[in-house]
């Protein structure tokens, strides 16, 4: 029997995690041709998730448990629980189940047709209609910057072959922007679309720094078209500059006393100047700061307990 691996990163989320079990066993008992294991990684919750998802791990030894020794964040806990799977595929399903356990036979049809990638895109979603648009801005514009073409509205729910995963295996990336590496590693990708439903219990752990955080990481991971447009852009307005200077320079000569000098131009010239440095400025710290982040090779999350392993 072929083995598949659910993988639910979670942190504070005692009020989803139980239901999550029961819906992803449910669908597993109508599909008795395959056997699971149910790896949640836990990000050193502060609440009872840990509590509630040990008392499921000794009753069903299908449940398997990684408690990080602390929070390492959203960006690296789940990926590191990704390939510490052993399955023949593994689905990467969130906790708070905006991810529809109901698509798993779904995922798993797809792949028996011989796709090694199966990927759920949000075609709607029922959160806030502002942040869905701001999303979909994101998601077209990291899309038109990169170098390898990446999937809109994908937020990592799929399904991935074990052999996808051992090439994940292989880059060894310590701060993965995983959206970009599944496309990064090529194979044959089917899509799923579906309605993303809203979050029933519980708030969501991300803020602006966390979502931040992932979208400069999707641009600095896979384009380097923000640094080339920081030299064309210098280049482009160092010459404009030059040619306002002769400009006002010949019209100084010519208009000597009737062509006053103004405060008004420099000072402008010297604040739209400025703002422009600091706004590269920034965005070549952000790609250092991603470079700094890889040499430092630190550990994806270091454990602190495992459970039915």
């Amino acid at each position: 029997m072929k083995l598949i691996s659910i993988v639910s990163p979670c942190y504070n989320e005692q009020d989803n995690v139980e239901t999550l079990y029961n819906e992803v066993k449910k669908q597993f008992e109508l599909l008795p041709q395959y056997q699971y294991e149910h790896i949640f990684i836990d990000n050193a919750s502060t609440d009872n998730t840990i509590k509630i998802l040990k008392q499921i791990a000794e009753k069903d030894k299908n449940v398997k448990i990684i408690i990080n020794s602390r929070n390492f964040g959203h960006i690296r806990s789940p990926y590191y629980a990704m390939l510490q799977a052993k399955g023949d595929a593994v689905i990467s399903l969130v906790s708070d189940l905006q991810d529809p356990p109901e698509l798993i036979p779904t995922l798993l049809n797809k792949w028996e047709e011989g796709f090694k990638i199966v990927v759920g895109v949000k075609k709607q979603s029922e959160e806030n209609f502002l942040f869905f648009k701001i999303r979909k801005m994101y998601y077209n514009l990291v899309t038109k910057l990169s170098e390898v073409p990446l999937i809109k509205n994908f937020t990592g729910f799929g399904l991935y072959d074990k052999v996808v995963i051992e090439n994940l295996r292989e880059i060894k990336d310590n701060y993965p922007y995983f959206r970009g590496l599944i496309c990064e590693v090529g194979f044959e990708k089917a899509i799923i679309e579906y309605h993303q439903p809203v979050r029933k219990r519980g708030i969501t752990k991300n803020n602006f720094f966390t979502l931040y955080d992932i979208a400069m990481l999707g641009i600095t991971s896979h384009s380097k078209v923000p640094l080339r447009l920081a030299t064309m852009f210098g280049f482009i307005t160092a010459f404009l500059s030059l040619i306002a200077a002769i400009v006002y320079l010949i019209l100084k000569i010519i208009y000597w006393y009737s062509m006053p000098m103004g405060q008004a131009p420099l000072v402008i010239g010297l604040f739209f100047f400025s703002s422009i440095q600091l706004i590269f400025i920034g965005i070549i710290g952000e790609y250092i700061g991603n470079i700094h982040t890889h040499i430092m090779n630190r550990p994806l999350v270091i454990e602190k307990e495992r459970i039915n392993f």
